[in-house]
C-alpha cells in the first residue's frame, strides 16, 4: 500500500536524505521516497503505522502530518455564519425557529453573543443561498464566518515582518561590526559604541542585536542540534554548530573586555553569527517564493475551477457556491462564462472553448446530451447543463491529480543527490573541523581559525542540491500539463529521454480508428451509394457503419428494404422492385454469374493501398464498387520523419493482414510493420524489442493495448482512448494530435538537461566553494571568505538552481 505525507522541517537534500534514512529502517516500510519541493514524503508499506512513524521522524527533528483527507461526498454540510442585527433571545429563538421549519435544514444552534449560528444542511434540498434569503426575510442579514482567512491574513503579514524585521536588525550588527575592519577607512559610529573610545559598549550592542537574531532563528538550533543527537545531521546541523560557535567565542570574548583586555575587541564575531542566520533565513524565503513559482502548473489549473455558479430551480436563477454543487443539480451557463462541473447539456447550443482540457484552440460545438467539462468556457449561446459528477471527480480534479502524482514522483537520476546528501553533512563537518585545527597550528589564532571553521560549515549547505531535480521534474511536468500533456511519474520523464524505439498501434493511433468510404467507382455514383446504404441498414459492422455515415453526408435518401438476407462471409442481399440487389465481396458476385472484369484493376489497386471493398449489383449486373479505409491521422507523416531524424527506430503494430498494415504504414512513412499480432500478443512484441537492446515507447488508446502499455519502458496513451489504456500509461495526451509524442519526448531531453545542469552547478558550487572556505587561497593571495558572504553564496546557489528550473517555462 502506499501512504503519502506532509514533512515539516526539511531544508535540504541532506534533511530529506535523513528523513528518508530513518523511515526505511522502521519495520515494514518497503520505501520512502521524500520530495523536498512538496514538503512530502510517499511511503510504501504492508500496513500504515503512522504513529511509530510519526515518532521516529520526530526523533530525527521533523514532523510528520496527515494530509488533508479527500473530502467525504457525503451532503450533509455545516458551515458557520456571521448573524447581524440580532438584540435579544427573541432574535436568536426566532431564527432557529424559521430555519428549523425549512426544508433541507438539519440543525441549527444561534449563539445571542457571539452573533453566530452554526447550521447543518441537506445540500440536495437547499443551499447556502437559499438559507441566507431565509434569515433575510426574518429581517436579520448572514455572511459566512470570515475569522480563518483573516488568521492566515495575519499570519502572513506576521512572516513578513519577521524576516525582514530580521534583516534589517542583521544589517545594523554588519554595520557596527565591520565599522573598523575596512582598512584605512572606518564607519562613522557614535562615541557611545565607539570600539576605540567604548570597547565594551561597541561589543555589548552587538551581543544584545546578535542575541535577538539568534532567538528569532532559534528553529535552527533545535532542530540542528536534535537531528546531530540522533544521528541525522542535516544543513540546520550546519549552521547551529557554526553560527552557535561563533556566537559563544564573541560572547567569551565580550567577558574579556570587561575585565581589562581591550584588544579582545578584534575577536568579536557576533557580526558572523547573526547575519549568517539572517542570510539563511532569507534565503529560506526565496526559496520558499522559487518554489511556489515550480508549483505555478498546479495553482495555474486550480485557477480554473470556477468559485460560483448559477443554479436553475423552481424557474429561478440563483448563484451559489460551486462547493454546494451535487450530482443532479441543474446549471445555467451564459456566454462568457467558464462551466462549473462536469455535465450533460440538457437545453441549449454552444460553442465551448475546452483549450484548457486539450489544448486544441478550435471550440467544439455543444448540443443536447454533449458532455462539458469543468473549467471549459463557453462562448456564445446560453446553456442548461446537469452536473454529472461530484466537484472532486471532475476531468479537471483528475488532471491536477494526476499532475501532483508526477510532481511528488522521484526521477531516478534524484537518486544520485540522495546519496551524496547522506554522507554530505558528516564529510563537510570533518572537513570544517580538520581545517580549523590546520590552521590553528599554523597561525595560532583562535579567531582564525573560528571564522574558517563556521565558513566552511555554512557555505557547504546542499540546498542547491536538494532543489535540482524535484524543482527541474514540477516545472517541466508544469508546462506538459498546459500543453495537454500529462506525466505521471518524475522517473517517466526521465526514462522519456532515453527512448530510442517507438512503436505505435495503429487503429486509433496512427489511423483515426473508423473506416471512410475513400472512392466510389460507377458511373451512377448516387445510385450505388443508395443501393448499398438500402442493404446495410440497421447493420452495426464497420464497413456496413462506413457506407451509412457516407449516405449521410451525401444527403442521399436510401430505398426501404424488407427481408434482407446476409450471406456469411461475402454479403447481404434482398429484392427491390421483384430484382436481386447485392452487396458484397467478389467472390459473392462471381457465383452469381455476374461480370466483374470492368472495376477488377481497381480493385487491385485498392487492396494494394490497404483498403476494403464493396461490389454492388442490381438485375445480375454490377453497377459499382466501394473502397472504404481507416485514414491515417494528420501529421502522422511528418511525426514519423521527425522521430526518425532525431535517430530513434519507428514500429507499426497492428491486428491487420500484412499487406493492409504495410500499405498504412507506408502511407505514414513507417518501414518497420508488426502485423498479424493478437491483442494479448502485443506486449510480446514488445518484449521482443527490448530483448535486442531498444528502449521502447508504446503508444496506443485501446483496451488491448494496456499490457503493451505497461510493459514499455514509458507508456504513452491518446487521451481520447479507453480509461484502462490511460490508467496504464506513463504519459497520457489529451488531445488527439499525434504531434504530442514528438513533443512529450523532447520535452523530457530538456528537463533531463536542466536537471544535469542543476545537479552540475550543485556541485561545482560546493566544489569551489568548501576548499576557498577552508582557506585554501590564503597562503598565496591572502583571501579568507568571511561567513557572512559564505551565507549569502549559500543563499544565492539556491535560487540560482530554482531560477534554472523556471526557464523551462519558456519550453515551446
Amino acid at each position: 500500500m502506499e501512504y503519502k505525507y506532509h514533512v515539516s522541517g526539511m531544508h535540504c537534500a541532506a534533511c530529506s536524505a535523513a528523513v528518508e534514512r530513518i523511515l526505511k529502517k522502521q519495520k515494514g516500510i518497503e520505501t520512502a521516497q521524500v520530495n523536498l519541493v512538496m514538503e512530502e514524503v510517499l511511503i510504501q508499506a504492508e500496513e500504515e503505522n503512522f504513529d511509530a512513524w510519526k515518532e521516529a521522524v520526530s526523533k530525527g527533528g521533523f514532523e510528520l502530518e496527515k494530509l488533508q483527507d479527500k473530502k467525504d461526498v457525503s451532503y450533509h454540510k455545516k458551515v458557520v455564519c456571521d448573524i447581524l442585527g440580532m438584540q435579544c433571545a427573541a432574535c436568536s429563538a426566532g431564527i432557529e425557529k424559521v430555519l428549523k421549519r425549512t426544508e433541507g435544514i438539519l440543525d441549527v444552534s444561534v449563539n445571542l453573543l457571539l452573533n453566530q449560528a452554526e447550521i447543518e444542511y441537506d445540500q440536495t434540498k437547499i443551499k447556502l443561498e437559499e438559507i441566507f434569503q431565509v434569515i433575510q426575510k426574518g429581517g436579520f442579514d448572514a455572511r459566512i464566518h470570515q475569522e480563518q482567512q483573516q488568521e492566515e491574513t495575519k499570519k502572513k503579514d506576521y512572516e513578513n515582518v519577521h524576516i525582514y524585521g530580521t534583516l534589517i536588525v542583521a544589517f545594523l550588527l554588519l554595520y557596527i561590526g565591520m565599522s573598523h575592519m575596512l582598512g584605512s577607512f572606518e564607519l562613522p559610529l557614535p562615541n557611545i559604541i565607539s570600539y576605540k573610545t567604548n570597547p565594551f559598549n561597541f561589543a555589548f550592542i552587538q551581543f544584545v542585536l546578535a542575541t535577538i537574531i539568534a532567538i528569532s532563528g532559534w528553529k535552527f538550533y533545535y532542530r540542528g542540534i536534535r537531528s546531530l543527537l540522533h544521528g541525522a545531521a542535516n544543513m540546520d546541523t550546519l549552521v547551529a554548530i557554526g553560527t552557535g560557535s561563533a556566537y559563544i567565542y564573541s560572547v567569551f570574548s565580550l567577558f574579556s573586555i570587561a575585565n581589562g583586555n581591550v584588544h579582545a575587541v578584534h575577536s568579536l564575531y557576533f557580526e558572523g553569527a547573526g547575519v549568517v542566520i539572517a542570510l539563511v533565513q532569507f534565503g529560506k524565503h526565496l526559496e520558499a517564493i522559487s518554489k511556489k513559482k515550480s508549483t505555478g502548473a498546479i495553482q495555474a489549473l486550480l485557477q480554473l475551477r470556477p468559485k460560483t455558479a448559477t443554479l436553475f430551480k423552481n424557474g429561478k436563477e440563483m448563484e451559489i457556491s460551486v462547493d454546494e454543487v451535487v450530482v443532479g443539480d441543474v446549471l445555467v451557463v451564459k456566454a462568457g462564462e467558464h462551466i462549473a462541473v462536469d455535465g450533460i447539456v440538457v437545453e441549449g447550443e454552444s460553442n465551448v472553448d475546452e483549450s484548457m482540457l486539450s489544448g486544441e484552440s478550435m471550440p467544439v460545438k455543444k448540443g443536447v446530451q454533449d458532455e462539458v467539462h469543468q473549467g471549459t468556457m463557453n462562448l456564445d449561446g446560453r446553456l442548461l447543463m446537469r452536473c454529472s459528477v461530484d466537484n472532486e471527480d471532475t476531468t479537471l480534479s483528475k488532471i491536477i491529480r494526476m499532475v501532483e502524482d508526477a510532481q511528488s514522483k522521484k526521477a531516478p537520476i534524484a537518486r544520485i543527490a540522495d546519496r551524496i546528501s547522506m554522507y554530505f553533512v558528516p564529510i563537510v563537518m570533518g572537513i570544517a573541523f580538520i581545517s580549523a585545527l590546520i590552521w590553528y597550528f599554523i597561525q595560532k589564532d583562535v579567531s582564525f581559525s573560528l571564522t574558517i571553521f563556521v565558513s566552511v560549515l555554512v557555505i557547504a549547505c546542499p540546498c542547491a542540491l536538494g532543489l535540482a531535480t524535484p524543482t527541474a521534474i514540477m516545472v517541466g511536468t508544469g508546462k506538459a500539463a498546459q500543453l495537454g500533456i500529462f506525466i505521471k511519474s518524475g522517473e517517466a520523464l526521465e526514462v522519456a529521454s532515453h527512448i530510442d524505439c517507438v512503436v505505435f498501434d495503429k487503429t486509433g493511433t496512427i489511423t483515426i480508428g473508423k473506416p471512410l468510404v475513400t472512392d466510389v467507382f460507377a458511373q451512377d455514383k448516387q445510385q450505388v451509394l443508395a443501393y448499398a446504404a438500402a442493404l446495410e441498414q440497421g447493420s452495426v459492422h464497420p464497413l456496413a457503419t462506413a457506407i451509412l455515415q457516407k449516405a449521410e453526408e451525401e444527403h442521399i435518401l436510401a430505398p426501404s428494404l424488407s427481408n434482407i438476407q446476409t450471406v456469411n462471409g461475402k454479403g447481404v442481399y434482398a429484392y427491390l422492385s421483384e430484382k436481386k440487389l447485392m452487396a458484397g465481396n467478389r467472390r459473392m458476385m462471381e457465383e452469381e454469374g455476374l461480370d466483374v472484369s470492368m472495376y477488377l484493376e481497381a480493385e487491385k489497386a485498392c487492396q494494394e493501398a490497404g483498403k476494403s471493398v464493396v461490389w454492388v449489383s442490381y438485375d445480375q449486373q454490377v453497377i459499382g464498387m466501394l473502397a472504404i479505409a481507416d485514414k491515417i491521422k494528420d501529421h502522422v507523416r511528418d511525426v514519423v520523419e521527425s522521430l526518425t531524424k532525431s535517430g530513434k527506430e519507428v514500429y507499426m503494430i497492428s491486428g491487420d493482414h500484412t499487406r493492409t498494415a504495410t500499405a498504412i504504414a507506408k502511407q505514414a512513412g513507417i518501414t518497420n510493420v508488426i502485423a498479424e499480432v493478437l491483442p494479448q500478443d502485443k506486449a510480446e512484441e514488445v518484449k521482443r524489442l527490448q530483448k535486442l537492446g531498444k528502449k521502447v515507447a508504446m503508444v496506443g488508446d485501446g483496451i488491448n493495448d494496456a499490457i503493451a502499455l505497461t510493459q514499455s519502458e514509458v507508456g504513452i496513451a491518446i487521451g481520447s482512448g479507453s480509461d484502462v489504456a490511460i490508467e496504464s500509461a506513463d504519459i497520457v495526451l489529451m488531445k488527439e494530435d499525434i504531434r504530442d509524442v514528438e513533443t512529450a519526448l523532447r520535452l523530457s531531453h530538456s528537463v533531463l538537461r536542466n536537471i544535469k545542469q542543476n545537479l552540475f552547478w550543485a556541485f561545482f558550487y560546493n566544489t569551489i566553494g568548501i576548499p576557498v572556505a577552508a582557506g585554501i587561497l590564503y597562503p598565496i593571495f591572502h583571501i579568507l571568505l568571511s561567513p557572512v558572504f559564505a551565507g549569502a553564496a549559500m543563499a544565492f546557489s539556491s535560487v540560482s538552481v530554482v531560477s534554472n528550473a523556471l526557464r523551462l517555462r519558456n519550453f515551446k
